[in-house]
């Protein structure tokens, strides 16, 4: 496959094009995937929680508790307000487009389709099993949705380019800006909004975004992706700085995962195997997202030094991610790179015009271990290893830092970068 500048034959460049172009159709292919719950209680999927290491960042006890494990948030005060695309997505799309998804969605947990891109819940679904508060609502679910505890304003497909989707980051943004400005004019008319202004100040802002982004760049010389990558990060960059002049203090920010390992960019038709590594992930895919992970996470850095009475943490998914691949066997999975629910069997299970949910489906048995669901979005079993990951702190950047210790936090100014 064309790639970094190499080799361009017009084979490998079509096909480039065409996964261009299924990027952005890849919102509605998506859609017509699978979302439910295969819950590993049996698999011992734990959520470790690590006190925060002297000088890690700067968050204060709000009481000690003498332990090496911070104690699990009271679901009253847990409020988050999550930013991104089909990755966190908990049901935003299906709802805006008015579509009824069908099973297999939901087929393992929910047992019937939510509007996630998965057969189960997704990694912001065990955050917040994790803090004891309920999975969140989307900003745009007209029924049955639930406020009290923040609201989810990620929708599938979006990018955090400016246009780049209906629903770009600046979308989510001003939805955020929306929601707040009435809660707050709520209560000046004296009545209650389902978050009050200490809700919005102590909450957790997530924020999952900018696979999109890269993946529709990636039919483009590498260099010129690398030169894109900036802009990304600066609308990233400006969402954070916007919430944070509206009083948003805490900050749970994730990189991008292993884009080279999905099966919807390993099915690309390509000329050979030079671009594959030692586990059959593409790497110039890989290197595009460690370079977009590697500049969000300078950012943060720079965000960290100058919002001296904020706490700002880099999540390392990338490496998260790619473990399941790199170690598999260890995680009882025998085909890292083969989708669950897709068309075309062995290796990749996908193919770009047969996708999951459509009448010629290839379907794995319920239970069986892959990593990915549909050739893009992951399956639960996997967002369930990577949120036990996540979760302990091991992949913080301030080392350490779990989202239970943010939530069960006091924040001071501090000099420690």
């Amino acid at each position: 496959m064309t790639s970094g500048g190499a080799g361009g034959g017009g084979k490998a460049a079509a096909a480039l094009r065409l996964q261009h172009y299924l990027i952005m159709a890849g919102v509605a292919a998506a859609v017509v995937l699978a979302c439910l719950r295969y819950a590993p209680a049996a698999a011992g999927y734990g959520f470790l929680a690590v006190a925060p290491p002297a000088g890690a960042g700067r968050l204060v006890r709000a009481a000690a508790d003498g332990g090496a494990r911070d104690p699990p948030p009271a679901p009253s005060s847990v409020v988050i307000f999550n930013f991104g695309d089909s990755n966190s997505d908990t049901g935003g799309m299906a709802a805006v487009n008015g579509m009824n998804l069908n099973l297999p969605e939901g087929r393992t947990f929910f047992r019937r389709p939510t509007g996630r891109l998965s057969d189960g819940r997704l990694v912001i679904d065990f955050i917040c099993e994790s803090l004891h508060t309920p999975y969140l609502s989307p900003y745009l679910k007209a029924l049955g949705a639930d406020f009290r505890n923040g609201a989810n304003f990620a929708i599938g497909g979006s990018t955090a380019s400016p246009g780049g989707s209906p629903f770009s980051l600046d979308v989510q943004l001003h939805q955020w800006l929306y929601f707040r400005d009435r809660s707050m004019e709520m209560i000046n008319l004296g009545q209650k909004p389902p978050v009050d202004r200490d809700g919005f100040r102590r909450a957790i802002y997530t924020i999952d975004i900018g696979q999109n982004d890269l993946s529709a760049y990636m039919h483009l010389p590498f260099d010129q992706v690398v030169a894109k990558i900036p802009s990304v990060v600066a609308q990233i960059k400006y969402t954070i700085e916007t919430l944070y002049a509206h009083g948003a203090r805490k900050f749970w920010i994730h990189g991008t995962g292993a884009l080279g390992c999905l099966p919807q960019k390993l099915a690309i038709p390509r000329d050979d195997d030079a671009d594959l590594d030692a586990h059959g992930c593409l790497k110039t895919y890989n290197a595009a997202a460690r370079r977009f992970n590697a500049l969000l996470a300078g950012a943060c850095a720079e965000l960290r030094r100058r919002m001296v009475d904020a706490a700002l943490v880099f999540i390392d998914v990338y490496a998260a991610k790619y473990d399941l691949v790199a170690n598999h066997t260890a995680h009882g999975i025998a085909r890292p790179l083969m989708a669950c629910c897709g068309y075309g069997g062995p290796s990749y299970n996908y193919n770009h015009f047969k996708a999951c949910m459509s009448a010629e489906m290839q379907l794995c048995d319920v239970g069986a271990r892959f990593v990915s669901w549909d050739g893009v979005h992951f399956t639960e079993a996997a967002n369930a290893i990577v949120a036990a990951k996540v979760l302990t702190g091991d992949y913080s950047t301030p080392r350490g830092i779990t989202i239970a210790s943010l939530v069960n936090s006091t924040l001071v100014a501090s000099n420690d970068g």
